[in-house]
């Protein structure tokens, strides 16, 4: 806390000419990014959206998901080249993009553009053990530091979180339920696509998993319940927040992984801004557990990062009025029009 400099923070915000508040959310991200860099000028710089995937072992049975398990290790293949709705806004934001393997049960080429912190070939079916050990969470915490560490030093500090994995809405629910403690069929939906009788066959299962477990803290739900890529998010998350870099939250999976962070550490929450308000079943209840005012509301429920690189230009966007816009000092405006305004 800086009394001192929030005061600031809030003059110069309101003596824009403009009227007091008038530029709605946008003045409290200004307010918010400023206090994260201790100063009245903050800077968006090589703003980054990291995609982390990872394949679940519940998937291989196909009873929560309408998709095989393999259309992971496809997407990945579709990110390097460049052909994903992920790719597409992040040239459209110029966002730097890294794809990250956390886990996806497929053996990548050596020479594929993507960073290689593989912790195994999936995460174990949950239906009958934990998805991973504790020692891999950890581990999985760890990798996830070290790429938001590599990103800071390559001059990042705006990082958005995306994923990519078959079955890991089954994953969020679990972990929605776990740290909100909200029924598990409130927290299911229909993931990358189950109608009716799919989502009431997922509840059932997941119902059961839920039940069969008794986590003792947030790393323990992790492993019991987590997928590799939502368990390195989360690492990645706490150390964004120990780096003080602003942090982009995507969807439902992001958010889950966010859950488990703030359960951690609740200071990560001071870092983070909410791109959006996913489409799919849980998130709002998510965002509301969290008093999260998310930016944007396009009925998303892709994942990828998709939200993230869509918000982040609006950031910059906030950034950029409280460095460029005019003061009434500065402006030259009249007391009488000014008072009008304010």
């Amino acid at each position: 806390m800086n009394p001192e400099l929030e005061t600031k923070l809030q003059h110069k915000i309101d003596t824009k000419t403009k009227p007091i508040g008038a530029l709605g959310e946008l003045e409290r991200i200004a307010f918010q990014i400023g206090c994260i860099q201790q100063t009245e000028s903050p800077k968006i710089e090589k703003p980054s959206v990291v995609v982390f995937a990872g394949d679940h072992g519940i998937a291989t049975k196909g009873e929560v998901n309408p998709f095989p398990q393999e259309v992971t290790a496809q997407m990945v293949y579709n990110f390097v080249n460049g052909g994903a709705a992920i790719n597409v806004f992040s040239n459209t934001n110029n966002l730097n993009l890294k794809i990250v393997d956390a886990g996806v049960n497929h053996k990548f080429p050596e020479e594929l553009d993507i960073i290689n912190a593989k912790i195994d070939f999936g995460t174990k079916n949950y239906q009958e053990e934990p998805a991973m050990t504790l020692a891999q969470c950890e581990r999985a915490f760890k990798e996830g530091g070290a790429i938001i560490s590599q990103l800071k030093n390559e001059g990042t500090n705006t990082v958005g979180f995306g994923e990519m994995g078959i079955s890991n809405t089954s994953s969020a629910a679990l972990l929605m339920a776990y740290f909100t403690k909200t029924p598990i069929a409130e927290c299911v939906g229909s993931g990358t696509g189950l109608d009716g009788e799919g989502i009431s066959k997922k509840q059932d299962i997941l119902t059961e998993v839920f039940q069969k477990y008794d986590p003792q803290n947030a790393l323990e739900a992790l492993s019991v319940f987590g997928g590799f890529e939502i368990a390195m998010i989360c690492g990645a998350i706490l150390k964004a927040a120990e780096l003080k870099m602003i942090i982009i939250i995507d969807g439902f999976i992001v958010t889950a992984a966010l859950l488990a962070a703030q359960a951690i550490n609740k200071t990560v929450l001071d870092y983070c801004i909410f791109a959006h308000n996913s489409n799919e079943k849980g998130h709002s209840k998510m965002l509301a557990f969290l008093k999260a005012k998310p930016l944007l509301s396009l009925g998303l429920r892709l994942g990828e990062g998709t939200g993230a690189a869509l918000a982040i230009p609006l950031v910059q966007a906030s950034v950029d009025f409280l460095n460029n816009m005019a003061s009434f000092d500065t402006a030259g405006v009249s007391e009488e029009t000014k008072e009008s305004l304010v």
